[in-house]
């Protein structure tokens, strides 16, 4: 473990608490001038003071982790490649550099977040004022009413999960204790579809309804009349997340509000959707439990089909579940989980790890998620290395979603899960993969407004990181060049 110094962090950990360094110094057993010592960062926080600190306060140790670092410098290189120029220093002077954004990221990640929402609602407020300069321009003026509905309460209730390496120790643990005390160990899928539909209608009084073929929804629930609607297109296994996530709101509603409201979000709706997705989070685990889980996954070498039907679940479910692994005393393979579309819109982006989503200019076009468009129902593997020189295996595959008769439309996505090179040898997706062979892996970024890759072939759009030079070809990005 390399040196950390975070005294920024302890000394907010303390006042939060509402103890002086003398205080938290008799808690921990450790002196008061050592405690300073580690505020002042002249000390590092060792991995006992830090097993400690867990023990003492229940803090999540990744909050402290290199990972945490990292994804936030990555963060915090976006939010800089796009500072506009300084009017009197030059292009350079308002770029932040690479010491200050570590310095940031360990010293003052509450600053570092700040900086992040703040640069995150500046571009939904550019995006916004382009859609209606673009709405103007086709003379729809009433079209203006359909921009008042803002992306902002979901990307921070993804960033919510995103901080918190997609992992809910709390929720794991009460879902492992209800699957054993209600009775649903080592029942099959419709078995355990068959135990939940007993428990919501004997202790909730919830009856379940079959919605309409053509409806086009997977789940409703009718608080007043207590009917709970299922799609008859879910397979059985589906049948019991959905009804695991009704028994979460009815069961665990003061521990989601509490989880909810722990963070300071920017309104309501967010609090909302995070209830929700605690919500679907601890219905995943009552249906897959972590301990179970883990040991399968890793008796069949992470291999997702052999989980599917081990546990009777999509291969999206189970391509969730995997990057949720991330207990302190028995990790998983830590893995980024990423569904986009053929547009390239990402609809669900989970990280256990460091890897960063970019949110500027689109995704990559030689990631190797989109490749499994072109074979569908197939695993593509990939072999990426980003700019700052990692490396990870990326498997994707695409998913699709049948909903009505003849003639209805379909939703297809690509899933995929990556991770860091150094956990390839753990999957069976690894094999016959030359991972020692550094030009085997493909060079790709995280969208070409923050890549800074120039010579590469697929770039769309300049680098927003600097200028233009005059004997730089533009053709690609501009359909002519105006005459002088």
């Amino acid at each position: 473990m390399r040196k950390v110094f975070m005294g920024v962090r302890l000394r907010r950990l303390r006042e939060e608490r509402k103890l002086t360094q003398a205080a938290l110094a008799q808690v921990l057993g450790l002196s008061a001038s050592y405690v300073n010592q580690l505020e002042q960062n002249h000390r590092p926080l060792t991995m006992p003071v830090l097993l400690n600190l867990n023990k003492t306060f229940g803090i999540d140790l990744q909050s402290f982790s290199d990972d945490g670092e990292a994804r936030m410098v990555a963060a915090l290189r976006e939010v800089s490649a796009t500072l506009p120029a300084s009017p009197t220093g030059g292009h350079d002077a308002a770029q932040i550099s690479h010491a200050e954004m570590r310095e940031i990221a360990a010293s003052m990640p509450a600053v570092g977040r700040v900086l992040i929402d703040l640069h995150r609602r500046h571009r939904e407020a550019v995006e916004r004022l382009e859609a209606m300069a673009q709405v103007a321009y086709h003379g729809n003026p009433d079209d203006t009413a359909t921009l008042a509905i803002p992306t902002q309460p979901y990307e921070e209730a993804r960033d919510f999960f995103f901080t918190h390496h997609n992992h809910f120790s709390e929720l794991d643990i009460k879902a492992e204790r209800c699957h054993e005390h209600w009775g649903l160990a080592g029942l099959s899928p419709s078995g355990l579809a068959e135990s939940l539909a007993r428990r919501l209608q004997d202790l909730h009084g919830v009856r379940l309804d079959k919605l309409p073929p053509d409806a086009g929804l997977q789940r409703t629930f009718d608080p007043a009349t207590k009917r709970l609607g299922l799609s008859p297109q879910l397979r059985p296994g589906q049948q019991a997340f959905h009804m695991g996530t009704q028994l979460a709101f009815l069961e665990l509603n003061a521990t989601l509000e509490r989880m909810a409201d722990l963070p300071r979000f920017a309104g309501d709706a967010v609090r909302r959707l995070v209830r929700i997705g605690l919500a679907n989070y601890f219905s995943a685990a009552l249906i897959l439990p972590y301990g179970r889980f883990l040991e399968a996954a890793e008796a069949f070498r992470y291999d997702i089909d052999l989980l599917s039907q081990q546990f009777g679940v999509s291969f999206e479910t189970i391509c969730h579940r995997l990057s949720t692994m991330q207990r302190a005393d028995a990790s998983g393979v830590p893995f980024f989980f990423i569904r986009v579309d053929r547009a390239g819109n990402i609809s669900k982006r989970q990280s256990a790890a460091h890897f960063h989503f970019s949110r500027v200019g689109g995704a990559c076009p030689l990631w190797g998620v989109y490749e499994a468009f072109s074979s569908p129902g197939r695993i593509v593997r990939q072999l990426a290395r980003m700019p700052d020189g990692r490396v990870y295996l990326w498997i994707a595959r695409t998913v699709t979603r049948q909903g009505g008769g003849f003639g209805a439309a379909r939703k297809d996505f690509a899933v995929a899960l990556g991770c860091d090179v150094e956990h390839a040898h753990r999957l069976v997706y690894a094999k016959g993969l030359d991972i020692a062979d550094p030009d085997v892996p493909t060079p790709i970024g995280m969208g070409c407004r923050v890549c800074e890759r120039p010579q590469c072939s697929q770039r769309a759009f300049p680098y927003i990181g600097r200028e233009l030079t005059v004997s730089e070809d533009v053709s690609g990005f501009v359909p002519y060049l105006p005459a002088a």
